[in-house]
């Protein structure tokens, strides 16, 4: 394999690969990624890659340019093919938000499993490794034949919260649902902070009702925190909740923004003071939101891939104390955060 890996992304999110390759002190390869006049995917690699260590940056979802979530998995996996059939000695699917996660169970008879089948076509195509950043479910690890590092988002949205004066006894840690008390336990201890739960049931997909909330959030600033937020419609429900409840404000934080359909307005017209996410996935109009703030998970995506290169543990990139493990002497330096500029820290 050649000394430095070789970055190459698809469409869905080259900002956020132009920001791990800076990081790097690398550049994102020439390819060019587009489309046949019939709408057919069209992939062609221009740079040379036999023998190479590859990762192929991309998230599943809707880019900025319009392209749908299925243009960028069929843009993912023939880059992979293209670089397979080029002779890499080993490609890894950098897969910041992995589509399709919510579909990783069968709720109900003759439903597919599309969590398993998308691992099922990325290892056809020739992934041998995957990295992803908080995955909806635990579970889906185990759809992928092979190695797969799970990276966490909780560092950098907990340094934001606690340099807004968002820790301590000043807040209360809320899941939205009883699925993520893991996450929000996780939080809660990193912000040395309570607590709380709320329930609730769904009747249809992406519609929720909220039946009761365990925990005391009265006179404290609720900050709800889970993996994505879709439609936006469970947030605003869970805040006007907790606001019943005596909380005296309530902040949102969240690994992946997807904001389908009319989120962003619901999310604005909500009961909710500030909603901060990640740049997993792009939203590319956040200055025009004073409500949203994105922060930019580039340098953890940086750090597992200068681990994976050097065969050292990324595991430890997430250690208990809630301290990065020791750079070796030829890892990368490590880019300082810019305080926040607007509604979008780089």
């Amino acid at each position: 394999m050649s000394q430095n890996p070789l970055l190459f992304s698809g469409n869905s999110n080259q900002r956020l690969a132009e920001e791990i390759a800076r990081r790097l002190k690398l550049h994102v390869g020439k390819a060019l990624v587009s489309k046949f006049k019939n709408e057919e995917t069209r992939v062609e690699i221009s740079e040379n890659v036999r023998g190479s260590e590859v990762f192929v940056i991309q998230s599943i979802c809707k880019a900025s340019n319009g392209n749908g979530v299925n243009d960028a998995l069929m843009e993912l996996l023939l880059m992979i093919d293209a670089l397979k059939r080029a002779s890499a000695a080993r490609i890894t699917a950098v897969i910041p938000y992995y589509g399709y996660a919510k579909q990783d169970k069968k709720t109900k008879g003759r439903e597919p499993i599309s969590a398993k089948l998308v691992a099922n076509m990325l290892k056809t195509a020739g992934a041998k490794r995957m990295v992803t950043m908080d995955l909806h479910a635990a579970q889906i690890q185990g759809f992928f034949d092979g190695p797969v590092d799970n990276l966490m988002a909780m560092p950098t949205l907990c340094n934001y919260l606690k340099k807004d004066g968002l820790c301590d006894d000043k807040i209360v840690v809320v899941s939205p649902d009883a699925g993520g008390v893991h996450r929000a336990e996780l939080f809660a201890k990193r912000l040395n902070s309570t607590l709380a739960i709320v329930f609730k049931r769904r009747p249809e997909p992406d519609i929720s009702e909220v039946t009761d909330i365990v925990g005391d959030v009265r006179g404290k600033i609720a900050v709800v925190v889970d993996d994505m937020i879709s439609t936006g419609g469970t947030l605003a429900k869970a805040a006007e909740a907790i606001k019943l409840r005596g909380a005296t404000q309530v902040h949102t934080v969240a690994t992946h923004g997807i904001f389908a359909d009319d989120a962003i307005e619901v999310l604005e017209n909500s009961q909710i003071e500030k909603i901060i996410v990640t740049d997993t996935i792009p939203f590319a109009d956040v200055q025009g939101h004073p409500k949203f703030a994105q922060l930019s998970i580039a340098q953890t995506f940086a750090d597992a891939i200068t681990r994976i290169t050097t065969n050292r543990s990324v595991s430890e990139l997430f250690s208990d104390d809630g301290e990065r493990g020791k750079k070796p002497p030829d890892a990368v330096a490590e880019v300082p955060e810019p305080a926040a500029i607007g509604t979008l820290v780089t």
